[in-house]
C-alpha cells in the first residue's frame, strides 16, 4: 500500500495523529499532499493540489473552506460535528448564569473596590445592584437541536427549567436523545414570545443568515437573554441593539465577538470559547483522523458537509472504483455500460446523492486498467474516480 500525506494547517492534537496508520505521514511542508487537517484557519485562497483528496474541518463549521470549488475538483470535505458538544454545552450553562446574576457587571464593580478603606461594607451595601434570576423555573428556548442543541435541552431540563425545542428537521436520532420533558416548538414566534433565554445551535448558511431578525424581536417576552454561541451571522447585529435599548433583551451572549458586538450594551463577548476544551480538541481531531484514514483506504464518507455519507465497509472484492460526480441523470448507465464494454463484472454497486453532487461505490471482481479509468473520467460531470485494491489482495 502507498504511503499518503497529510498536511495540517493549525494545531491538530497530536495523540490523535498519533493514531494514524503506518502507512500515513504527517507533513506539514508538502506541497502535494493527499489530506488536509484544518480547524479554523480560512482555506479560500490556498490552491490545492491534484492529489488531495480530502479535508478534515477538526469542529463543525465549514465556513473557511470553499466547499464548491473542492466539489468541482473532487474532494470529500467531512466535519465533527458533536465532537465539541458537550464543551458548548457547558460553556451555555454558564452564559445563562452569567447574564441573570449580572456577573460580568459585579466581577468590574468589584475591580474598582481595590484602595477602598472598608471593602466588606462597600460590598454589602453595592452587592445589591447585581441581584438576578435564578434558573429554576425560567422557560428555555433552543433553535436546533443536533447534537449540541440536544445536550442543552436535557440540561436545562435537569435545571429544573421549561424548555422548548424549534427544530423543523429534527433527526430521528437527536429526538430519541430528547427527555420526554422537552416541548415542540413550531413556530420561531411561539419560542421567543414564551422564553426567558434563547439560545442558538444552528450552522450559518444564506438560509439561517438574520434567523433573528428585528421582527423576532418585536416578539420577545420582555427581559429575554439571547445566547449566541453557533455562529456570527445568525443575529442581526442592528436589530438586537435596538431590542437591547428598549429594553426586549436583558443581555446577548455571543461566542463570535465582532465590532458591533464589542459597542452593544449588555453585551457579553466571548472570544470563541465554545470549542476551546482539551477533550474537544481532541475529540473533533479523533474524528477527522478516523474519516480522512476510512475514506483514503475504503473509499467510505462519514459526515461529510459536499458529497452523500456512504459506508460500503471493507472491500472484500478484487478491487472497488469510488466515482465523485455531479447528481445528473443517466451517470450510472454510463459507469456500467464502460465497464461491461471492458469485460469487467461488478459485485456490488451502489449510488447516492446530496444535492447536486453524488457518489457510485463499485466493488470489482477482475483487475481495472488506467484505459478504464481513463474512460471514466471522461463522462460529463465525472470530477473525480480512485480505484482501491480490495483486503488480501
Amino acid at each position: 500500500m502507498k504511503d499518503y500525506i497529510i498536511k495540517t494547517v493549525n494545531n491538530i492534537d497530536p495523540k490523535a495523529l498519533y493514531k494514524v496508520n503506518n502507512n500515513f505521514i504527517v507533513d506539514d511542508k508538502s506541497n502535494n499532499p493527499d489530506a488536509i487537517l484544518v480547524r479554523s484557519k480560512d482555506l479560500h485562497d490556498l490552491e490545492f493540489n491534484s492529489e488531495l483528496k480530502f479535508i478534515g474541518r477538526a469542529g463543525s463549521g465549514v465556513n473557511n473552506i470553499p466547499l464548491e470549488r473542492c466539489s468541482e475538483a473532487g474532494i470529500v470535505v467531512c466535519n465533527a460535528p458533536g465532537a465539541n458538544a458537550n464543551g458548548v454545552k457547558e460553556l451555555v450553562a454558564l452564559a445563562m448564569i452569567m447574564a441573570s446574576r449580572n456577573i460580568v457587571e459585579a466581577l468590574s464593580w468589584t475591580e474598582g473596590l481595590n484602595g477602598k478603606s472598608d471593602i466588606k461594607k462597600e460590598v454589602e451595601s453595592g452587592k445589591k445592584e447585581f441581584v438576578g434570576p435564578e434558573l429554576y423555573g425560567k422557560t428555555l428556548g433552543i433553535i436546533g437541536l443536533g447534537e449540541i442543541g440536544a445536550k442543552v435541552a436535557n440540561m436545562g431540563v435537569n435545571f429544573g427549567m421549561k424548555v422548548y425545542g424549534y427544530d423543523p428537521y429534527l433527526t430521528v436520532k437527536h429526538a430519541w436523545g430528547l427527555s420526554h420533558k422537552v416541548k415542540r416548538a413550531n413556530e420561531l414566534e411561539f419560542l421567543f414570545s414564551k422564553c426567558d433565554f434563547i439560545t442558538l445551535h444552528i450552522p450559518y448558511n444564506k438560509d439561517t443568515a438574520n434567523t433573528v431578525n428585528a421582527e423576532l424581536l418585536k416578539k420577545a417576552k420582555p427581559g429575554l437573554c439571547l445566547i449566541n454561541l453557533a455562529r456570527d451571522g445568525l443575529v442581526d447585529n442592528q436589530a438586537l441593539g435596538k431590542a437591547i435599548n428598549a429594553g426586549i433583551v436583558s443581555h446577548y451572549v455571543v461566542d463570535f465577538p465582532e465590532k458591533e458586538t464589542l459597542n452593544l450594551p449588555k453585551t457579553i463577548n466571548i472570544p470563541h470559547l465554545g470549542a476551546s476544551t482539551l477533550e474537544s480538541e481532541y475529540n473533533a481531531a479523533k474524528m477527522v483522523v478516523e474519516q480522512m484514514q476510512d475514506y483514503i483506504i475504503n473509499g467510505n464518507i462519514h459526515n461529510s458537509v459536499n458529497f452523500p455519507d456512504f459506508d460500503f465497509g471493507i472491500c472484500n472484492s478484487k478491487q472497488r472504483l469510488t466515482v465523485l460526480h455531479r447528481n445528473i441523470p443517466n451517470m450510472i448507465g454510463q459507469i456500467t455500460n464502460i465497464l461491461a464494454s471492458q469485460h469487467i463484472n461488478i459485485a456490488r454497486l451502489s449510488n447516492r446523492h446530496k444535492e447536486e453532487w453524488a457518489y457510485t461505490m463499485l466493488d470489482i471482481d477482475d483487475d481495472v486498467g488506467r484505459q478504464t479509468i481513463t474512460m471514466l473520467e471522461s463522462i460529463e460531470g465525472v470530477t473525480r474516480v480512485r480505484r482501491l485494491i480490495g483486503e488480501g489482495y
